[in-house]
């Protein structure tokens, strides 16, 4: 079902019902100038007390019915707007959640927030003023010009000049403001990523001092959302006294008509009294219907943006109940595999990569920075897909594959350690949220985080901040580490995890990991050949090719690039001492 099919099945009723109470409001809103123009020239005007006083009750009841109506619709549009918004938003998380990578990459992460965010509510702050006071005035407008022309059909002929007016006014509003609400949007997506990229990098920021230059680039971006800003409202607010210079040059024509009408004879009191309250029933609606347009503009800005990420046809595929087919346990076969950013157009990251991981094999791979490591292992988890060639997991093609089954049975610890905003309990348990105390424990001594966690105060209880802020590098890594094993998956995978911990430490970890990961298979990315000469196979990148394959000694003898990654590390003169 799509989303705005869902949307009208699931709001379509309670919109409609607001609607026939704004439309009740508007009749009745409608019918007070038509009372009070009988209410002067049948009562007042003939001095007769009773039929005043029976128009006047009648008045009020319309009133109070109005009042009922007008509450009615704002506890309706008010409950309905805010679940349409809160749904609206909860699905645009999840599509976003169900996006491959190479979809996520297309959009800024700044400008994701945004959508989630602003544009929603410009979304939502519309929904519900359609269902309060929008639609009312179209209603209004269209019933008080009837019901000025079925009143004195001569007078209404200044309508004739001043509606054509007022709509040329609106047209213009809606194509000037459109494209000006734009780039307003575009500008606030360029002011949040600069803000996120600051607070991300803020250390980096004070330890060169970069005050200055940061604070002049926020306020370029500030200033060009104020400029946009500002020259948006500048037209848009053009456009309202405009619309009230026009209708009140027709109550002024209309008074001048009436006046001389009554001076003939031709015409009553109430009439005119009555024509004026339409004239102005219809400015207050041409004003509402100006607002409209206004925030129809930058809702339908926003509701396009949100629609450029709802309607993305993209998504992770695979067929049906093939993991039965999937016999085995924790093996990887790369067979001819290429892959680019750009799609098979694009400059190769990876070409024609041919690796076989059995199961319960320990890997190795090393190269220099971008000869593609990290790339080839998201390949395996569909964080991205192979350009050509095929990645098989137990024998099947992983794009055949449900990326939650695969994922349950691969644990990443990525580059740089991401950490969550709670207690060291919960992120480690983020890896398995039903692991029990000694589980995490046993976690953590595998990933020697043991014993810095017991050495804080609060211990296993000690609250992280915002990616981890309050540990180091090497802290934040351990607990990446004990996050994946926790969950006792089939492939681990750690992408170059052990850089900021020393030599010892990590030491320690691979010997845990020896005897915690027997019959798992471990694909271990390095840059420190130490990382990885001990390991019962070695694979050497280099420019997104495999240069080398096999053990320690036989690379050692065979392979040039990983003799010179070798002896860059470990230095020819302590190679000389057999060091």
């Amino acid at each position: 079902m799509g989303y705005r099919k869902k949307y009208v099945r699931r709001y379509g009723k309670p919109f409609t019902f607001s609607f026939l109470l704004v439309a009740g409001e508007a009749v009745c809103d409608l019918l007070q100038p038509a009372l009070l123009a009988r209410m002067i020239d049948e009562g007042v005007s003939t001095l007769q007390l009773d039929t005043v006083l029976r128009i006047g009750g009648l008045m009020l009841l319309v009133t109070l019915a109005g009042a009922i109506m007008a509450s009615g619709r704002n506890v309706v549009s008010s409950r309905v707007s805010q679940a349409f918004g809160a749904e609206l938003r909860s699905d645009l998380f999840r599509k976003i959640q169900t996006l491959p990578m190479r979809s996520l990459d297309r959009f800024d992460r700044a400008s994701l927030v945004t959508r989630l965010t602003n544009d929603v509510t410009q979304v939502q702050n519309f929904a519900n003023g359609m269902m309060r006071i929008f639609a009312k005035a179209p209603i209004l407008c269209i019933g008080s010009l009837i019901m000025a022309v079925n009143l004195n059909p001569r007078l209404s002929l200044v309508l004739l000049i001043v509606v054509p007016l007022v709509a040329i006014i609106i047209g213009l509003n809606f194509k000037v403001g459109f494209p000006l609400f734009s780039k307003v949007q575009v500008s606030l997506d360029k002011l949040n990523g600069g803000m996120r990229e600051y607070l991300a990098g803020v250390r980096v920021v004070k330890a060169f001092n970069r005050f200055p230059e940061e604070t002049d680039k926020f306020e370029r971006s500030n200033d060009e959302y104020k400029g946009r800003s500002q020259k948006a409202m500048r037209v848009m607010a053009f456009f309202n006294p405009s619309i009230v210079l026009a209708v009140n040059l027709g109550i002024v024509g209309i008074l001048w008509l009436g006046a001389s009408r009554v001076d003939e004879g031709s015409m009553q009191v109430g009439h005119i009294v009555a024509f004026v309250n339409y004239m102005t029933q219809i400015l207050f609606s041409l004003m509402l219907i100006s607002m409209v347009i206004n925030m129809l503009v930058r809702a339908k800005v926003s509701g396009g943006r949100i629609a450029d990420v709802l309607t993305l046809q993209e998504s992770d595929e695979w067929q049906p109940n093939a993991e039965d087919r999937a016999v085995g346990h924790g093996h990887i076969r790369f067979q001819g595999v290429s892959f680019s950013y750009g799609g098979p157009s694009g400059e190769p990251v990876l070409k024609d990569i041919d690796l076989d991981v059995l199961p319960g094999q320990t890997i190795g791979i090393i190269g220099s920075t971008g000869s593609g490591k990290s790339t080839l292992v998201q390949l395996i988890p569909r964080f991205y897909e192979a350009t050509a060639g095929r990645v098989a997991m137990n024998g099947v093609d992983v794009r055949e594959l449900d990326p939650s089954w695969i994922r349950e049975k691969v644990a990443l610890v990525p580059q740089r350690p991401v950490l969550f905003t709670g207690t060291i309990r919960d992120n480690i348990r983020w890896g398995n949220d039903k692991a029990t105390e000694e589980e995490v424990a046993r976690s953590a001594r595998l990933s020697a985080a043991d014993g810095f966690i017991r050495s804080l105060p609060d211990g296993y209880d000690t609250k992280l901040g915002q990616g981890g802020v309050n540990l180091s590098g090497g802290q934040k890594q351990r607990l990446s580490i004990a996050r994946a094993l926790i969950r006792k998956p089939e492939v681990l995978i750690l992408d170059d995890c052990t850089s900021a911990v020393d030599v010892t430490t990590e030491a320690a970890i691979k010997e845990s990991l020896r005897q915690f990961a027997q019959g798992m298979t471990c694909i271990m990315i390095a840059q420190r050949i130490t990382s990885v000469m001990d390991l019962d196979q070695i694979v050497v990148l280099d420019h997104g090719e495999i240069v080398g394959k096999g053990k320690h000694d036989e690379l050692l003898r065979d392979c040039r690039v990983y003799q010179e990654i070798y002896h860059s590390q470990i230095g020819k003169e302590m190679h000389a001492h057999g060091v």
